[in-house]
């Protein structure tokens, strides 16, 4: 399981034109992929570190400052582009395997007491935010 962290101020996902999911002032935008041999453990490693790691202003995590975080499902984390022009997205566990996985990872999170917006799994979003920092990172579990 991948994931891709960004601090934020303010965040956003629309499908069609209708505003799905949305945070307001400091927080995270999560985009969350998963691959073939994703489980439990991946699911809660995610989810912790979404929670506890002191990126935010001042050293805090999300627990810390009370934050929000928005999660998108996002399968192009496995693209593998090292041949040819075209990615594979061989990496990327099926919607059937995936959008479980993101949704454990979704109830992960509000379990710890975070409010959590989401995505719309397997639609076309587009997703607006303000990075703050900017500050981006790269988790794998």
């Amino acid at each position: 399981m991948r994931a891709v962290l960004q601090r934020v101020d303010g965040a956003q996902v629309e499908v069609g034109g209708e505003v799905v999911g949305a945070i307001e002032g400091e927080g995270l935008l999560a985009l969350v992929g998963v691959t073939h041999a994703d489980g439990p453990e991946q699911v809660a490693t995610i989810a912790r570190k979404i929670c506890e790691l002191r990126i935010l202003d001042g050293e805090r995590s999300v627990l810390d400052a009370a934050a929000q975080v928005l999660v998108v499902s996002q399968f192009t984390l496995y693209g593998d582009v090292r041949k040819g022009r075209r990615p594979s997205w061989s990496g990327a566990a099926p919607g059937p395997v995936a959008e479980p996985l993101v949704e454990q990872v979704v109830e992960a999170i509000r379990e710890r007491g975070v409010t959590v917006a989401t995505g719309r799994f397997g639609a076309m979003m587009r997703v607006g935010l303000t990075n703050d920092g900017p500050f981006t990172l790269l988790l794998e579990a």
